[in-house]
This record gives structure tokens, sequence and C-alpha cells, in this order.
């Protein structure tokens, strides 16, 4: 044996051993799976008002706006500006719910594991 060197004991060599295999199979699965998922939340919608309901807005969980509805009570040549604001808020939380809901579903995929650059 060489000065300093030391004998590993049995079946402690490289970490993981023989569960380096079912781990990369089990990463490859949780993959596809994510894959799947986000394919299918691309296709939900959620949904987002503003201005107690005068604006409404519907996007998908890719972030694509399908739907915009104004109460034409809320339509004042006067005030453009408040609605815009409401257009632009109701747009934002339906943004941050699109958001929410694919981060709730990915953590089923991941056990609730947070991977960094994954969203």
């Amino acid at each position: 044996m060489a000065k300093g060197g030391r004998k590993m004991p049995m079946g402690m060599g490289m970490p993981g051993g023989g569960n380096m295999n079912n781990m990369l199979k089990q990463v490859q699965k949780m993959q596809q799976q994510m894959e799947s998922m986000q394919g299918e939340l691309e296709q939900k919608e959620v949904e987002a008002t503003a201005g107690g309901g005068a604006v409404n807005v519907k996007v998908t969980g890719k972030k694509q706006v399908v739907e915009l509805k104004i109460d034409p009570e809320v339509l004042d040549k006067d005030d453009v500006e408040m609605l815009e604001d409401m257009i632009v808020a109701a747009i934002n939380e339906a943004f941050r719910k699109a958001d929410e809901m694919m981060e709730s579903e990915m953590k089923k995929v991941t056990g609730g594991v947070n991977i960094p650059g994954l969203f």
C-alpha cells in the first residue's frame, strides 16, 4: 500500500454505485412527465378580473391571452386611463395565476423539489 493511502472498505467505491442507473431512469421518467404536463398546462386556462369584475381576462398556461371582456358600463371616453389600468391589472393577475398553476403542477412531478431553471 502506498504511503498515507487507505484501503476503502468493500462497497464504498463510487457514491451511488449500482443505484446510479436507477437514479438516471427516475430522472428520465420525471423529465417525460414534466414535458407531458407542460403540454397539458399550456392548454389549460386561468381567469382573472379587475375593477370588481369590470374587466375579465382568460389566459392559457403558456401565457397567451385568449379572451378579454369589458363591462360596457365602465366605458368612459373621458377616463380611458382607468380602463387601461384595469386591463393591465387583469392580465398581470391572470399571468400570475398561470405561473402559480404551472408551479403547483410541476411540484407534483418533482415531489416538491425545487429544480433551478425549471420555471
